[in-house]
Parts: C-alpha cells; structure tokens; sequence
C-alpha cells in the first residue's frame, strides 16, 4: 500500500494506490480478530461511490464521521463538493495519519497526540515498528467518541471473580506505570498478580475461549469473551488447559502461571486484563473492579 500523507489537522490518502473493496459500514467495525487485534486501520479503509443527491455531509452521516474526516482522507474534495460517480475513500473512524518520524517510535506519537499508547496499538494492528499511524481522534466528534470508549462501571452479577485460588499480591496495577526494568514510563493494560510457577489459573466468570495459544509478548495466553461486551485476559502462561470454542464456568482452570512471552517484571505471575468492546476494538479496563474473591 502507498500513502502519501501531510501533517496536517488532519492527512490526506492517495486514493488511487488502496485498492480497497466496498464494504458496509457496519461491516467496517466488525473486521476484530479474536485475539484483540484489529486489521490495522490503514487496511480498512473503504471505497464509496457517490450517488446523486449525495453531499459530503451525507456521505460522513452514513459512514459516522466528521465531513472534515472525509475531506481530509480525499484531496480532491478540499472544494466540499463530490462529483457523482466518483469514488472516494472512507477510513473506519475519524483521525488522522502520520508518519512515524525516523529515529521515533509510535509510543511517542502516542504521546504527541494524547492517545494512550494501548488504544493506538490495537488500532494499528498490534504491529510491533509501524512506519505510518492511524490515530484515531484525540477530540470527541459529533457523532461519537473516538480516542477511549467510557469506561463501563462493572456489573456485580455479571463477571467478578478472581483468576487465582487465593489473593495474590499485586506486583504491577493497571495504569501508567514505570518500567522496573529500564525506567521507562508505559501504559500497563492489566494486572500483574504474584503467584508461583504452575500454579492453577482460573476463570473469573462464564464465557467462550475465543484465543487459547502463544501469542507474542503476552507469551501463552487465553481470552475469553463474557456477555455484556466483556472480555477477560490471561496471559504468560506456563501451561494451556482450554481449547478455542469451549464453554467455561467461573473457577474453571483455564491454565497455570508462568513467565512465557516478554513479561514485564521477572518473577512468575498472571497479567490478566478485562476489556470491553467498543469502536475501536477491545479497549482495556481497570481490572481491579472486576476483582472479588
């Protein structure tokens, strides 16, 4: 894919080199893989043509963004007006793309743009070096919010429990943190709990294992996701005891602790995270409210 790209309010897409299929837009923010991963942003642009009678403000309704989103995504209607026939494109949600600058990591470009770095890492993909962002935008629209879904308040009857047979201590709380190992500020999406090696991890309510692998720095991992929009996290393994597709029970042993993947601190622990479904995917929560024994 080529992009060329401005930084400007907001950049421009040469429209010519996606070669993107229509698709729906509800369609458009369905493309989530199970394991929390989106197909990038830059992928999901979409092709629309235009319809007589359609304006730029009909075509940014139907698609929920902004006009100025769908202007600045197609240097030929900097005029505000669409040509029929003409196809233009359309990007999931409102924002922005940037360059990643040499020598800078998309961290920083998190940090420019006030987003925080969890959001644009799913929204990209999970790609580890990005050369070129999607950032979503950092200002609420007037059609939706875009840079963080509310924060749910947790719903007792519907998913509490705890991942371990008894209270651990929390080495690392959700949140941003300092990196013990080398003093970097980040954003931490979960919870680290302290536990030893092989000990049992359990599910903290009724769902449906959706991820049950090795999966990069979260190491071995099972995601399960809960109704209500929920999903639950339980990451470096040492072991995998569920399969994708199986029903689980709150209490059931979904595996045992380890220090698989790329573990933030060194000794043995569960990193679990809940998240909740939103626009941009899966966007972390504090686990603590989800936590009772």
């Amino acid at each position: 894919m080529t992009f060329c790209y401005r930084l400007l309010i907001l950049c421009s897409i040469v429209t010519s080199t996606l070669g993107l299929v229509y698709t729906s837009p509800q369609s458009a923010l369905a493309q989530t893989s199970v394991t929390g991963c989106p197909t990038p942003a830059l992928e999901r642009f979409q092709r629309h043509k235009v319809a007589p009678r359609e304006t730029v403000e009909s075509i940014a309704q139907r698609y929920n963004l902004t006009p100025a989103t769908i202007i600045a995504m197609n240097p030929s209607l900097q005029n505000g007006k669409v040509v029929v026939g003409r196809e233009i494109q359309i990007p999931p949600y409102n924002g922005i793309v940037v360059e990643v600058p040499s020598g800078q990591t998309w961290r920083q470009i998190a940090a420019k743009y006030k987003i925080r770095p969890d959001v644009l890492f799913d929204v990209n993909g999970c790609q580890k070096n990005p050369r070129v962002v999607f950032v979503p935008e950092v200002k609420r629209s007037p059609n939706r919010p875009i840079t963080e879904a509310p924060t749910p308040t947790p719903s007792l009857s519907k998913l509490t429990g705890y991942p371990l047979a008894e209270v651990a201590t929390v080495a690392l709380p959700y949140g941003w943190q300092t990196n013990p190992t080398n003093g970097q500020v980040f954003f931490h999406s979960g919870m680290d709990l302290l536990a030893a090696k092989g000990t049992p991890v359990q599910a903290i309510g009724e769902g449906t294992v959706v991820f049950a692998s090795e999966q990069g720095t979260y190491g071995n991992l099972v995601i399960i996701n809960h109704s209500g929009g929920l999903q639950s996290r339980y990451a470096h393994l040492d072991s995998i005891k569920v399969s994708v597709g199986q029903q689980v029970k709150k209490g059931d042993t979904v595996g045992s602790v380890g220090t698989t993947g790329t573990p933030t601190i060194n000794q043995p622990h569960l990193h679990f995270e809940v998240r909740s479904s939103s626009s941009l995917g899966w966007t972390a929560q504090d686990p603590k409210g989800y936590l009772q024994r």
